[in-house]
C-alpha cells in the first residue's frame, strides 16, 4: 500500500509550483471540470481527457491505484497533471512497483503525456521529473508509453534521470499516419491527390445506387446506444476470422466504450458513422474530435460487403466531413495498415520511457519480460508458420473471453 506524501514545493525562476498527488479513484471523480478546463488551454493529445482515462479506471484499470501528479501555481489554480497509476507486478515472489500513465492497456491510448497549461510545458515537465525523482522510494519502475516522439516530456525525462544516473530506456512504439488538411482546400482537392479517388468515386456510386442507402452521424449523448451497438457488431464481424479483435475486446472494453462515447459526446467530441443499406447497418466508424483534428479510432463493416468496398467509402465520407467542418488534421493513430497509407502523407511515432528507481526490484521485471521475449522468439523460429499464426488467434479468442 502506498500512502500520501508531502512533496516539498518545487521552485522555479519563471513561478513557484507547488505538486500533490490524487491516489484515490473518488478524488479523480471530482477532478473533471478543472481537468477539462486545464486540457482545454493545453496542447495535450486526445486520450489524455478526463473522458477517457476516469472511465478507463472504472472498468479496466481495477487493478490500479491512481497516482496523478498535479501542479499548482501561486493562486491555487491547476497548471499540470501527469495521470499515473500504480500497481504491484510479483517476481518469483517479489513485489515489484510500477508506475504507468493511466489508459496505457487494452484502449490504444496514443499520445499520452503530461497535460499542461500551454505555454508552460517545458516548465510543468520539470517539475513533475523532479517529484518523481524524490518520490523514488515509492516505486520500482516507471514505465511511460506511446509518447510523441517529440513532446517535451520525453526530452526533460531523459535529461533528469541521466543527471541522476539512473537505468533509463527509450525505444520506438508504433507509427501513426495523418494528413493536413489545408485550409481552404475542397474534399474534390484533396480526393485528386490520394491514390484511393477513382476507387471511391466508383464504389460510391454503386452504393448511391442501392435502396436506403444513408449515412447517419452520430453525436448527441442520448442518440448512442444503437448506433454503438451496430458499431460493436460490426466491428466484431470485421475480426472474427482473424480470432477476434485487438482493439476492442471482452465486455469490460465494452463498458468502457460505452461510457467513455457517453461523456466524450457530452463535450461534443464524438462522431460515429453509421453506412446503411435497405436500413441494415454495414459500416461504421467511431471518431473522435480533438481541437482542430479527428481522431480515426475504430471501424468494422460487414464482411459480406467487403466487395464493395463499404469501409473504403465510409472512410472517404469521414475525411469529407472533416474538410467541410473545417478541421486541419486527419489522424489514424497506430498503424501501417495499407488503407491508412492510402489516404495520407504525414506519419509521426510514439515511443516509451523505462526508468528503474536505483536500489529497487525493477530489474527483476526487466529480467523476466526479456526472458518472455526470447521464449516467444525462439518458438517462432522453430514452429511452422502455420501454428504460430493458430495460436495467435487461440490467444485473441481466450483474452476475449477472458476480458
Amino acid at each position: 500500500m502506498i500512502h500520501e506524501t508531502e512533496l516539498s514545493p518545487t521552485p522555479s525562476p519563471a513561478r513557484w509550483l507547488e505538486v500533490g498527488t490524487v491516489r484515490e479513484l473518488s478524488q479523480l471523480a471530482g477532478l473533471r471540470s478543472a481537468w477539462d478546463a486545464l486540457l482545454d488551454g493545453s496542447n495535450a493529445g486526445p486520450f489524455n481527457t478526463w473522458e477517457w482515462l476516469y472511465p478507463w479506471c472504472r472498468r479496466i484499470g481495477g487493478d490500479r491505484k491512481p497516482f496523478v501528479l498535479q501542479a499548482k501555481d501561486r493562486s491555487g489554480a491547476l497548471v499540470g497533471l501527469m495521470p499515473l497509476g500504480f500497481e504491484l507486478h510479483w517476481v518469483l515472489g517479489r513485489p515489484i512497483r510500477r508506475l504507468a500513465f493511466l489508459g496505457e492497456t487494452h484502449v490504444g491510448s496514443d499520445y499520452l503525456d503530461v497535460v499542461a497549461r500551454r505555454g508552460l510545458e517545458e516548465e510543468v515537465a520539470r517539475t513533475f521529473a523532479r517529484a518523481l525523482w524524490e518520490l523514488r522510494d515509492q516505486w520500482d519502475v516507471l514505465d511511460l508509453k506511446d509518447l510523441r516522439e517529440d513532446s517535451v516530456t520525453v526530452r526533460v525525462l531523459r535529461e533528469t534521470f541521466e543527471k541522476h544516473r539512473a537505468d533509463l530506456w527509450m525505444t520506438t512504439r508504433y507509427v501513426c499516419p495523418y494528413e493536413p488538411l489545408p485550409k481552404g482546400e475542397s474534399f474534390d482537392d484533396f480526393l485528386r491527390r490520394t491514390s484511393r479517388r477513382d476507387n471511391y468515386l466508383r464504389r460510391k456510386r454503386w452504393l448511391e445506387k442501392q435502396e436506403g442507402y444513408r449515412i447517419e452521424k452520430t453525436e448527441a449523448p442520448g442518440a448512442l446506444p444503437g448506433p454503438l451497438t451496430d458499431f460493436f457488431r460490426l466491428h466484431a464481424m470485421r475480426w472474427e476470422l482473424d480470432g477476434g479483435s485487438q482493439g476492442i475486446r471482452g465486455r469490460g472494453v465494452e463498458s468502457f466504450h460505452r461510457d467513455a462515447t457517453q461523456l466524450l459526446a457530452e463535450r461534443g467530441r464524438l462522431r460515429l458513422y453509421t453506412m446503411k443499406v435497405g436500413g441494415q447497418a454495414v459500416a461504421s466508424v467511431y471518431g473522435i474530435l480533438h481541437r482542430d483534428s479527428f481522431i480515426y479510432f475504430q471501424s468494422g463493416y460487414d464482411p459480406a460487403w467487403r466487395n464493395r468496398s463499404v469501409g473504403l467509402v465510409l472512410v472517404g465520407e469521414t475525411f469529407r466531413d472533416a474538410i467541410e467542418a473545417g478541421l486541419t488534421e486527419y489522424d489514424f493513430l497506430r498503424g501501417t495498415e495499407s488503407y491508412k497509407s492510402d489516404w495520407t502523407t504525414q506519419q509521426r511515432r510514439t515511443v516509451a520511457i523505462r526508468v528503474l528507481a536505483p536500489g529497487g526490484g525493477g530489474e527483476w521485471l526487466v529480467r523476466r519480460e526479456e526472458s518472455l521475449r526470447q521464449v516467444r522468439e525462439a518458438a517462432k523460429r522453430v514452429l511452422p508458420r502455420d501454428l504460430v499464426e493458430r495460436v495467435r488467434r487461440f490467444r485473441r479468442r481466450l483474452s476475449a473471453v477472458r476480458g
